[in-house]
């Protein structure tokens, strides 16, 4: 059974958005003089040897939940492209999320709430917000299409009668 071309679509963009998300972390983790100067302001009393170590080691994770991100939105897609209705929920629950997240910093910023708040949010992180909240909300709304619909619940019946899909 051949999914429809708007589920194709919704999965690149899935896959988009996990690549816009990666790229603002790793925008993020170039900044060293930044997260050295925030762990600073966390931790005043830390000597080099701790701050090079942190910084090293936040980088490292950074980088792996980067790359995890994108390895599981891609799963996920491809899950769903497949007609699983579970991948469906789940990425629309990621979706929701991100959507979410990416307008409610953007409302933070523009509110002057985060700059009161002494929360330093760069133009990187609202425009990556603002760009995967888009894709994520299209995303979404293009696996709930009527073509979409019709193609996960023809895949459930399909696997319930038994056939291979």
């Amino acid at each position: 059974m051949t999914p429809p071309r708007v589920l194709e679509i919704s999965r690149l963009l899935w896959v988009a958005s996990a690549l816009v998300g990666m790229l603002r972390f790793v925008v993020q983790l170039a900044d060293r003089d930044m997260l050295i100067d925030e762990l600073l302001r966390q931790n005043p009393g830390l000597g080099q040897d701790e701050i090079d170590l942190t910084v090293n080691g936040s980088i490292v994770v950074g980088l792996l939940f980067g790359g995890l991100l994108v390895l599981v939105y891609a799963l996920l897609s491809r899950r769903m492209l497949s007609g699983r209705n579970w991948a469906r929920v789940v990425l629309t629950v990621f979706g929701a999320i991100g959507v979410f997240v990416g307008l409610g910093r953007s409302l933070l910023v523009v509110s002057g709430a985060a700059a009161a708040a002494g929360v330093a949010v760069t133009a990187v992180d609202v425009v990556a917000g603002l760009v995967t909240a888009a894709l994520d909300g299209t995303a979404a709304v293009l696996m709930y299409r009527s073509a979409s619909s019709a193609y996960f619940a023809a895949v459930t019946r399909a696997r319930a009668v038994g056939g291979v899909v």
